[in-house]
């Protein structure tokens, strides 16, 4: 498996391990990592409710501290989040650490709402 496969959630993976599905849904997002004032503003590309991938050139080792801020349409979401997983220039999964009961609720509330995501899907 190469390294672009190894992101991608319709290739099986016998040693998956996360906790809730994933949704092919782009979400705007602004990442401040730990100890850096420059914030990196994308796009996630897959998003859960305990992570989500961002595809960029500009990535983050495993294991660093970030401040997210997700919009969800008209809802706006904070979370810290630990970079999980790094393919050098093609992107970061995160993992959600501490996200606030409400703010898992919009983000629940979104993820069920196809018609809310669905101009935001990548394919």
């Amino acid at each position: 498996m190469t390294s672009d496969e190894s992101h991608d959630s319709s290739v099986p993976n016998p040693s998956e391990k996360r906790r809730h599905p994933r949704c092919k849904v782009a979400v705007q997002v602004e990442l401040h990592p730990e100890g850096n004032t420059t914030p990196l503003r994308t796009a996630t590309s897959e998003t859960s409710l305990g992570g989500c991938y961002v595809e960029t050139m500009f990535t983050f080792a495993v294991g660093t501290m970030l401040k997210m801020t997700l919009w969800l349409g008209d809802e706006k979401v904070i979370t810290p989040g630990r970079v999980a997983t790094c393919f050098p220039q093609v992107g970061n999964g995160i993992e959600f650490t501490g996200m606030s009961t409400d703010d898992q609720k919009k983000l629940e509330q979104f993820l069920s709402e196809p018609g809310e995501q669905e101009s935001d899907i990548r394919q």
